[in-house]
């Protein structure tokens, strides 16, 4: 007779805890992106365009910065692939590549 370690059998409902803030975290930071990506100011004068630009990047860099912090712990690594942090990731260095190129 066969039997699992207590870890294997936990690996499942863990990781179903854990998807939930990485999930979320990961959609905050993708819609945060878009948002940057698609304001267009309609001159230089636009103040209220760029600040709208400004903080949709400072949200998606922090969420998806929340996204990699959580995924960098050893008990969350080990249960959750690093493809989880891919969508947050890369939203996250295209809102600071948007951030830059701002102005």
């Amino acid at each position: 007779m066969t039997s699992s370690s207590p870890v294997d059998d936990d690996r499942g409902c863990l990781r179903m805890v854990l998807a939930v803030p990485l999930v979320l975290l990961t959609l905050v930071a993708v819609w945060c992106c878009w948002a940057a990506l698609t304001i267009r100011p309609s001159g230089s004068w636009d103040d209220d365009a760029y600040a709208g630009i400004v903080l949709a990047c400072v949200l998606a860099i922090g969420a998806a910065g929340a996204v990699v912090g959580v995924w960098l712990l050893p008990s969350v690594r080990r249960v959750m692939g690093w493809w989880w942090v891919g969508p947050a990731f890369v939203s996250g260095v295209l809102a600071v590549i948007r951030y830059v190129t701002v102005g």
